[in-house]
């Protein structure tokens, strides 16, 4: 019996470790991260640059010409 729950013990904690172990994900989250954040910069500069009138301002005040 002792020899049975050594052997459950050995093959519990060895496909514990199998899923634990580091696979592509951990790259794969890098690179995504990396992207992320070159997307959010390239996106607040083109903000930055980005000639912002507010929509009140571009209309010209016509003061009742076409009435």
């Amino acid at each position: 019996m002792n020899m049975v729950k050594a052997l459950v013990m050995m093959i519990t904690f060895g496909l514990a470790g199998v899923a634990l172990a580091e696979g592509g994900a951990d790259r794969t989250f890098a690179r995504m991260e990396t992207a992320r954040q070159s997307s959010m910069q390239a996106y607040q500069i083109a903000q930055q640059k980005k000639d912002t009138v507010p929509v009140a301002a571009k209309l010209r005040e016509t003061k009742h010409e076409n009435c």
